[in-house]
């Protein structure tokens, strides 16, 4: 009898994003993503699976669509990692690996200069729940040992207006 391979996308990890599917309604605190200070930032998210459920598509806009951006992320058995690439209206096009553990998902640039200083960034998806969770934007000026916040976003799952 032939032993039947499992497809990448069908591995038990490629399921660990599922949280993130669908349609989200988001929020963070002024002076955070481009939003004045006293003022509260508001967009969406829309995750799907595309391409025969082995990647998730992520179509992100402020409320005002001054920004808006696209990831598509799968999950690598062979390296046992998840990718992501964003690309969004300001030309930006940054890359990340990194897994779920401890029931948070972390993905991590790698290590880029700017004005003679290595850092890193990260994005740090915690507080997991069925219809919320907190997405972090952090930056690392000391190899990862410390983190400074740049953006805090609330995700709300949007409720079907049925």
């Amino acid at each position: 009898m032939a032993q039947q391979n499992t497809p990448p996308c069908a591995q038990p990890e490629a399921g660990q994003f599922d949280f993130w599917l669908g349609s989200w309604e988001l929020t963070w605190p002024g002076g955070q993503g481009g939003t004045p200070e006293g003022q509260q930032g508001k967009g969406r998210n829309v995750i799907e699976r595309i391409l025969g459920s082995c990647v998730i598509q992520e179509n992100f806009s402020r409320a005002d669509s001054s920004y808006i951006g696209k990831s598509w992320t799968v999950y690598s058995a062979g390296k046992g990692l998840w990718q992501q690439t964003w690309v969004d209206n300001s030309g930006g096009y940054l890359l990340f690996t990194g897994e779920f553990k401890a029931g948070r998902m972390e993905l991590r640039t790698a290590p880029f200069e700017r004005n003679g200083k290595t850092f890193i960034s990260r994005m740090v998806f915690h507080n997991i729940q069925e219809n919320s969770f907190d997405w972090d934007w952090q930056r690392s000026a000391d190899e990862g040992q410390s983190w400074q916040d740049l953006w805090n976003i609330r995700y709300e799952r949007m409720k079907d207006k049925g």
